[in-house]
């Protein structure tokens, strides 16, 4: 399997464009990088986020490093998106996931992914309303595609999260959300987070990598690694103790037949951690991923 790296680890820390890079590629051993968006801001007027982009892409091609993705982090997941239960809302969610188009493919990047938002309390426990919602995103995300055909993106990512007031959150949602979004102008594939998937309050016996990954195999397009002890997502580093090893990882990703799909390592931590214990937990963490994943 290809591992990569997910850029969170950085927020509020690792700023400049030319030490993450030498970071990543020389401390990490990486090739594969997923930029987030907490690093630069979508919503950034483009005469200054712009040259920002063309920044960190020279810097980490400078590096031999291969930014595949673009990914929504904190920052954006915190709005209901394309869930919002107002119109307005969404309108704005629309604008913005343009605006992240446009940075991904200025970034180089050639994947834009996301989870598609979270709805309200009432939106959430009313069948009606709820279903409403999910048309509607489907109608988005299918103008989203278009508008990324346009622009030259090749492919989108939404992310299954663990939350019932969100879509999807289990196998068979995700099932259903890929099936319904054939035959869009780029293809829009599944993010399998192995946090998310093994989240048991929510899943209970569907908590299962290996049926998520049986299940939903023919629509995955990326995975996120995490180390998480499935009672909520964690988004631990690989030096806390932890539900998944080496072996789950390679056991499971081999048997779906998944080898081939990049699986970047997500790690969240909280802001009030010191630079230096982040970093050494990613460097640990990165030293035992490249050590027991070898193919």
């Amino acid at each position: 399997m290809e591992l990569g790296l997910n850029l969170s680890f950085a927020v509020k820390r690792w700023m400049e464009p030319d030490v993450l890079a030498r970071m990543c590629a020389h401390d990490f051993g990486v090739k594969h990088i997923q930029f987030t968006w907490d690093l630069i801001d979508p919503w950034w007027p483009e005469d200054k986020r712009d040259p920002l982009i063309d920044l960190y892409r020279s810097s980490f091609e400078k590096e031999g490093l291969v930014i595949d993705a673009t990914f929504g982090g904190l920052a954006s997941y915190t709005y209901p998106q394309l869930l919002a239960p107002l119109a307005i809302q969404r309108e704005i969610s629309m604008a913005f996931f343009r605006r992240a188009i446009d940075l991904t493919v200025r970034m180089g990047a050639k994947v834009m992914g996301t989870p598609v938002g979270g709805m309200s309390h009432a939106d959430a426990n009313d069948p009606r309303r709820r279903e409403e919602r999910y048309q509607s995103m489907l109608d988005a995300v299918g103008a989203l595609a278009a508008y990324g055909r346009q622009k030259g993106l090749a492919e989108i990512h939404i992310e299954a999260t663990p939350l019932m007031t969100e879509f999807p959150h289990s196998p068979d949602a995700s099932v259903r959300l890929m099936e319904d979004l054939r035959g869009t102008d780029i293809p829009v594939k599944l993010l399998i987070d192995w946090g998310h998937a093994l989240y048991q309050p929510l899943l209970g016996n569907e908590a299962d990598i290996h049926l998520w990954f049986r299940k939903c195999k023919p629509y995955i397009g990326s995975i996120h690694l995490q180390q998480t002890d499935g009672m909520l997502d964690r988004h631990w580093d690989f030096t806390k103790s932890g539900i998944i090893t080496p072996e789950l990882i390679g056991q499971a990703t081999a048997k779906a037949g998944l080898d081939d799909i990049v699986q970047y390592l997500e790690v969240v931590t909280i802001f009030e951690s010191t630079d230096e214990a982040v970093y050494d937990g990613m460097k640990k963490t990165m030293d035992f991923l490249h050590q027991t994943l070898k193919a």
